[in-house]
């Protein structure tokens, strides 16, 4: 039978380690396992083998056994001094050992050297680090896709640093709104969107112009969309100018638009505000891809579409009047209209049978060919549409300099002066 000689040098994590109290989320069998494998690290060093030791760990208490097992054999028979221990030397640990009886010896930790125990507690404070950064990881990243509620810390140039729980969030300014300014202290809404681990340290990505931010913040305003009665089909994003959302019942009996607007816009009206007033458009999803596009156009009033599914391009005609809101300022309602249907959108101008009018690509002679491109990009295909606009509003429309502006009305004008 095993006896045990349990001697009074029992290792005190409490004391030893201190550091340990400020590690809260770590869970009790974990904790065991890395203190029992540092302290066999020990015993490694020690003795060259653990094979027949055993280490009791009372996280509650703070302490930590250790003993030894071996054999108890005749002084002559000694073999392995690791398994076996002389029958002369067990009687002086208690004279009732006998030949063949397990003795377990309680082994004192700081009787190994102060080096060993200093390494000892230097390699565990490191795996409790270790240990707190992955709980860290783990935490987030079963936030991702999720607002959190912050406390700005640090403004930097390219950066902001957050604190959540403690805990050291990072937003790029690539993941920030243009129009926000935060300053130390402020709090702010951010959506959760990606953790790694950089230079063995968690980073915890949170973003403000990602459209999974807008569609969490649509799921906190409008209950039908937390309740899964209408679902977010689609958003495309140019944070903090303007935003497309598709959205679908699943209730005919809800109006998807009107739910997520609210009476008088007191549903978007927050969103809007969190967003910097960024322009939202909230449309009907539907799988007609002309209607989609019709709808993504809104607020022009589209004459007519073209479609080449194959090609995922659409051409779309309007009166002129229409052309330049479905353009939009700097072209971004064609811009995230053609995102959200995954379609090239091209906008013409409608033809009035009685309206003499020249395509432009009639003028290739005069004008550059990219010009001409380029002046189709925005809704111009005929010298009218052109000719429609001021220099001033084709420069801002298009990414034509003010001399290539001036050429191309030039040409056109001369046309038509020489048709009169």
């Amino acid at each position: 039978m095993a006896r045990r000689k349990v001697v009074d040098q029992k290792i005190n994590l409490v004391d030893a380690f201190t550091e340990f109290s400020r590690f809260k989320n770590i869970d009790r069998a974990t904790l065991m396992g890395v203190l029992e494998e540092v302290f066999r690290t020990m015993i490694r060093k020690e003795y060259g083998s653990d094979e027949n030791f055993e280490i009791i760990v009372n996280v509650d208490k703070g302490d930590i056994q250790g003993f030894r097992e071996r054999v108890v054999v005749e002084d002559f028979e000694l073999e392995d001094e690791t398994r076996q221990i002389p029958l002369s030397e067990a009687l002086l640990i208690d004279d009732d050992y006998e030949v063949g009886d397990d003795l377990a010896e309680e082994i004192n930790f700081f009787s190994f050297g102060r080096k060993i125990v200093q390494t000892a507690k230097q390699t565990l404070t490191q795996k409790i680090r270790d240990l707190e950064k992955a709980s860290i990881v783990e935490q987030y990243e079963e936030l991702k896709g999720t607002i959190i509620v912050g406390e700005v810390y640090q403004v930097w140039r390219n950066e902001i640093l957050v604190l959540h729980e403690n805990n050291e969030l990072t937003m790029p300014r690539n993941e920030q709104i243009p129009k926000d300014r935060f300053r130390k202290g402020d709090t702010l809404r951010a959506v959760v969107l990606d953790v790694t681990m950089k230079n063995n340290n968690p980073r915890i990505i949170i973003s403000r112009a990602d459209p999974m931010f807008l569609e969490k913040l649509f799921e906190q305003e409008v209950p039908e969309i937390y309740d899964g009665l209408i679902n977010i089909k689609g958003i495309v994003r140019e944070p903090g100018e303007r935003a497309k959302v598709a959205v679908e019942s699943y209730d005919d009996r809800i109006d998807p638009v009107g739910a997520c607007v609210g009476m008088k816009g007191s549903r978007i009206h927050g969103i809007v505000r969190e967003l910097r007033n960024e322009n939202i458009d909230v449309i009907s999803y539907t799988s007609n891809d002309v209607l989609y596009i019709q709808r993504s156009l809104s607020p022009a009033k589209i004459s007519s579409i073209k479609l080449n599914e194959e090609e995922r391009m659409a051409q779309v005609y309007l009166k002129p009047d229409q052309i330049s809101l479905a353009i939009g300022k700097n072209g971004l309602n064609i811009k995230l209209a053609g995102k959200l249907t995954d379609y090239q959108i091209d906008v013409y101008r409608e033809i009035d049978p009685d309206e003499e009018d020249i395509d432009l690509d009639e003028f290739n002679d005069e004008i550059e060919q990219w010009i001409i491109n380029e002046l189709k990009r925005i809704g111009c295909d005929t010298a009218m549409s052109v000719l429609d606009l001021s220099a001033e509003e084709l420069m801002r429309r298009s990414d034509l300099d003010e001399e290539t502006v001036v050429h191309v009305l030039d040409v056109l004008k001369a046309e038509f002066e020489d048709e009169e």
